[in-house]
């Protein structure tokens, strides 16, 4: 996207499609705090995600009580097996997760979006979708993902061009396109619609054409277009999964369309979807 505040600046618009889910139960966030929201929000620049219109930046993570704890390898594994464990057995922890940030996964969530970064500064990471089989964690494939120009902060604040690291509950839909079958509830409007160029001079058509709003700083159960910032527009807000426009965001996660086509139709309220996102060391304490 562009600018800081990474969803346009306009007033909210009335949600078309189904009724929303309300907000979720209290919160633990990163820095202590607990919401009665799913989300804490930081208020992103208004532009785009790159340099020319845009949305808005999330910051403290949607934390669960439950926490889990990773199993003890075994002392001896097979040949070609992770820990022992046979090639189609799904892991007991999302791999790349320590416990700090597997702590802060709502006991509930049977999705999960991990997007790792390559390293705090840099504005290239990739993302997969995780699906709790019963037994283990299933992976989906590895796609491509960009994210905020300068990386990411676990302190996030309007325009300083970093995406928020945590675990932000995935709660609404939208886009310039229409509903392509999502179940998450799905705001079809104009009010997606985006031009300009981003930081490395590429076009930001289209970048909403498919967006999922990530609860940071936003309040769950209205369009992603929604102004509301629970947290104070300081602290930025409008962080979204969209489409990818070629170049690095204002702060929000942006993905190929297909995939974030595939991510819509896949992502299922019922299933507590949530997004794990930071870079790799930050993820891996």
């Amino acid at each position: 996207m562009a600018s800081s505040t990474d969803c346009p600046d306009r007033a909210p618009r009335a949600v078309s499609g189904a009724a929303r889910r309300p907000s979720a139960g209290p919160v633990r966030l990163r820095t202590g705090v607990r919401l009665w929201a799913v989300v804490l929000v930081v208020l992103a620049a208004l532009a785009g995600c790159g340099a020319g219109s845009g949305t808005g930046a999330r910051d403290d993570p949607a934390a669960g009580t439950a926490r889990e704890h990773p199993s003890n390898p075994p002392a001896g594994g097979a040949p070609g097996t992770a820990q022992g464990r046979p090639a189609t057995e799904a892991p007991a922890v999302i791999p790349g997760l320590g416990p700090r940030t597997r702590a802060w996964i709502p006991g509930d969530a049977r999705q999960v979006v991990v997007v790792t970064g390559r390293d705090r500064n840099a504005n290239h990471s990739q993302a997969v979708l995780y699906r709790h089989t019963g037994t283990g964690w299933e992976a989906g494939p590895v796609w491509p993902a960009r994210n905020a120009l300068r990386g990411w902060t676990d302190d996030h604040w309007a325009g300083d061009l970093r995406s928020p690291i945590g675990v932000y509950s995935l709660s609404d839909a939208g886009g310039l396109l229409p509903d392509p079958g999502a179940r998450l509830p799905y705001d079809r409007s104009d009010g997606f619609a985006v031009s300009g160029t981003g930081f490395e001079g590429e076009p930001l058509e289209g970048s909403f054409d498919y967006v999922v709003a990530i609860d940071y700083n936003r309040t769950p159960g209205t369009s992603p277009l929604d102004l509301t910032r629970p947290l104070g527009a300081d602290r930025g807000g409008g962080i979204w999964l969209h489409v990818d426009h070629d170049g690095p965001t204002q702060g929000c996660v942006s993905l190929q369309q297909q995939h974030m086509r595939d991510l819509l139709l896949a992502l299922d309220p019922a299933l507590r979807p949530v997004v794990v996102m930071g870079d790799a060391a930050s993820l891996r304490e």
